[in-house]
């Protein structure tokens, strides 16, 4: 059995969650680099040679499919395990992109600690599975543009509701969901700019 060598690459830009991570990590001795966009990803996972990246999906500047796809398509970077952590992306059809992708595993948020430190342990000892090739830039642009939008039409009723409810609320308990209504309208944000960036590579790519 051999364990990869490298530091392991964190990439996730909310910076509680990636303090928690951290912190985990290196509790059990792992050695932690981190990244907050995948942009900061690409240039740590070529000046870093971590033994394995976790990244989050949903993130500034280039989320987490873009990234790892960028990374597949780099001979240098290829190789390297990826394990995605989500607490958007969750459906079965989200799992399935990640994982054509060539993630080795793929986490939902809020973590159970346990079973990450297991599922980092397992896949830094286990041989290296084979990778499978990237996807083609069109498959990968209308794959990635499917899930954007399920995700934006999601996430437009998730702040129809928090608005509908704030109102009704109790003054103490609105402050909480004032602040899931900015994030939700910031994650929106965050989509709807991909979506952009998607819909204007698919147009060249005609």
């Amino acid at each position: 059995m051999m364990i990869r060598q490298g530091p392991i690459l964190v990439v996730e830009d909310v910076p509680n969650v990636l303090e928690l991570l951290e912190v985990t990590l290196r509790f059990k001795g792992y050695q932690v680099v981190s990244a907050h966009n995948g942009i900061e990803g690409l240039e740590k996972a070529h000046s870093e040679d971590p033994a394995l990246i976790i990244t989050d999906i949903l993130m500034p500047k280039m989320d987490g499919f873009a990234f790892v796809q960028n990374l597949r398509l780099d001979p240098v970077t290829r190789v390297i395990p990826v394990i995605f952590l989500s607490a958007t992306y969750v459906t079965p059809e989200d799992r399935q992109f990640a994982l054509s992708l060539g993630a080795a595993r793929f986490i939902e948020k809020p973590i159970d600690t346990e079973e990450f430190l297991l599922t980092i342990a397992e896949t830094l000892t286990q041989d290296a599975p084979t990778t499978p090739a990237p996807l083609n830039t069109r498959d990968f642009y209308q794959g990635y543009r499917e899930r954007l939008e399920h995700k934006l039409r999601h996430k437009n009723t998730q702040i129809q509701r928090i608005e509908r409810l704030i109102p009704t609320l109790p003054e103490e308990q609105r402050p909480a969901f004032t602040t899931m209504l900015d994030q939700s309208n910031a994650d929106r944000e965050n989509i709807k700019a991909e979506l952009q960036e998607i819909y204007r590579a698919l147009n060249e790519l005609k």
